[in-house]
């Protein structure tokens, strides 16, 4: 009798659900993959367990979110251990940050930044839509060659590194530009300031300059130049003030969480080469 390759249960199921997406993906089934998905990448990829670095990425994001949040969503925030700088999101509210990436930040609003950015993704339905414009068929195909072994024993473990997932990490430069946009909202109406956004994009040319294997991922899952900082900026300009609070642009409590993420032991070593997925 032939036997179940390892994981087959669970790609299966996967399978099943992505068959089931139709014209239009519902809430309901946007949660669904999202959690399968996570489920997925949590196994695969290294995450930091430490309680406090996780309840404070928990809640800035979930500060972030809710300030934008129609749809009241369960959204959940988790650190990657990986050097490399990068986040992503998945459907329904999953969001994560490499820790490399938090090393690098220079303040509490670039952080805040990059998950407005993340958050964004989501709220604008980006991965939702790039499922619902595909065949049903390859949809299950997508999900399971992005974030199983099942297509190439070194497909999830690239995804890993990259610190990304294959379909719901690569949108187009028009996504990331609404992405932006978002952001800009998302982090003024929580309280912070949405310079940050800009800042960290900065640095993150910067460290292609100086140090393009910690950064290849990003780049690959996140198309952007210089041209994309200068739109950035220009949203900003012509966006609401915040009701005339003082934007928090830096705290404290910041720092000595970053401090606290570089404390932890060394990341693990990438087991493939960092390359786009």
């Amino acid at each position: 009798m032939r036997t179940r390759a390892p994981g087959a249960g669970h790609t299966l199921a996967l399978l099943a659900l992505a068959a089931t997406v139709a014209c239009t993906v519902g809430d309901e089934q946007e949660k669904a993959l999202g959690q399968d998905a996570a489920a997925q990448v949590e196994r695969e990829v290294p995450m930091v367990a430490d309680d406090a670095v996780n309840a404070y990425v928990t809640n800035l994001g979930t500060a972030l979110a809710t300030a934008s949040d129609d749809r009241n969503r369960e959204w959940q925030f988790h650190v990657v251990d990986a050097e490399v700088l990068n986040a992503f999101a998945l459907p329904g509210g999953f969001v994560y940050v490499n820790r490399g990436l938090i090393e690098h930040a220079t303040t509490t609003s670039e952080l805040a930044g990059v998950l407005g950015h993340e958050i964004g993704h989501v709220l604008l339905r980006h991965s939702a839509e790039r499922i619902e414009k595909q065949q049903k068929t390859s949809v299950g195909v997508s999900v399971v060659c992005g974030l199983t072994n099942i297509c190439s024993s070194d497909a999830a473990r690239v995804a890993i590194n990259v610190g990304g997932a294959a379909l719901f990490a690569r949108f187009s430069r028009r996504d990331e530009l609404e992405a932006d946009s978002a952001a800009v909202g998302i982090v003024t109406r929580a309280g912070y300031d949405p310079q940050g956004i800009a800042t960290m994009f900065e640095k993150l040319l910067e460290t292609r300059d100086q140090r393009p294997d910690i950064v290849a991922g990003w780049f690959a899952s996140h198309p952007m130049e210089e041209d994309r900082i200068a739109a950035v900026l220009r949203i900003i300009r012509s966006a609401p003030r915040a009701d005339g609070r003082t934007l928090v642009r830096d705290d404290p409590a910041f720092h000595e969480f970053q401090e606290r993420v570089r404390r932890l032991p060394p990341s693990p070593a990438p087991t493939a080469p960092v390359s786009a997925p």
